[in-house]
């Protein structure tokens, strides 16, 4: 009884790891899928943006329309990034773990980088926007200053 009982346990074994196999590579591929239509999201946004804005000839929105990409690429780079994850908890080789961790690496470089930029964008527009808005209610002050 006991030697028929390992070739079945062995058997079961192999169709659950087929199954889990599966199952990491399907949802990897949504992921990267994910990924790819956020990217897809976010050049057809930007680029809808960098018509509007030559068209208007309003050509200090480029960095709004940079950081609106930015925001779609920081997203996609997450989810290809779990992608990549995914694909290191069935990976057969050290050389396949090796070459997805340099792509995690560069990616997760790239995202920090991107975020760091969005960060000093948005900065910089809070400051221009407390600027301007202290211009404008100065101006009503000097106005009536002058009038007296």
């Amino acid at each position: 009884m006991t030697e028929t009982a390992i070739p079945q346990i062995t058997t079961t074994y192999s169709l659950v790891e087929d199954m889990v196999v599966r199952t990491v590579l399907w949802l990897k591929l949504g992921a990267e899928a994910v990924g790819a239509a956020i990217i897809v999201l976010g050049l057809m946004g930007a680029g809808y943006l960098f018509v509007k804005a030559l068209l208007t000839n309003r050509t200090a929105d480029f960095t709004a329309i940079r950081l609106t990409l930015a925001r779609y690429l920081a997203l996609a780079l997450e989810f290809q990034l779990g992608a990549d994850i995914l694909s290191t908890t069935i990976a057969p080789s050290w050389e396949q773990i090796g070459k997805l961790g340099s792509i995690a690496v560069i990616r997760t470089a790239l995202n920090f980088f991107l975020s760091r930029e969005m960060k000093d964008e948005h900065r910089k527009a809070a400051e221009h926007h407390i600027q301007r808005k202290a211009r404008n209610e100065a101006a009503p002050a000097a106005e009536a200053a002058e009038e007296q």
